[in-house]
């Protein structure tokens, strides 16, 4: 199954489209979409938290539940972080996940 890049409105194909479909859904706060208020994830309200273990925790948490709801093409394999020490307080996290069909799919998200 192909999809369209928000963007540039091409032609996408199934891992790229569901990359796109992540990113979309972690950066979208909960409440902001006008028809679905309930899509998105909870990961854009923890920016401005400490960056700290337990906020760590919280955004591996919000990842993989809005991850489960919104986008059942992918199973969640591990989230790791990956902090900036070259500018601080950004993070990122990277999603390792397998798709129904058993494709590999790695996705980066900032966090802050």
């Amino acid at each position: 199954m192909t999809g369209m890049n928000a963007t540039t409105g091409r032609q996408l194909d199934e891992l790229d489209h569901i990359r796109q479909s992540v990113r979309d859904i972690l950066t979208t706060p909960i409440g902001s979409r006008v028809m679905r208020r309930d899509y998105g994830s909870l990961l854009p309200e923890l920016i401005d938290q400490p960056l700290h273990d337990a906020t760590l925790m919280q955004a591996y948490a919000a990842a993989v539940m809005a991850i489960i709801r919104w986008e059942p093409r992918v199973r969640v394999q591990r989230v790791q972080r990956s902090v900036s020490t070259t500018s601080p307080g950004a993070a990122t996290l990277a999603i390792d996940a397998i798709t129904t069909d058993g494709h590999a799919v790695a996705v980066e998200v900032p966090v802050a």
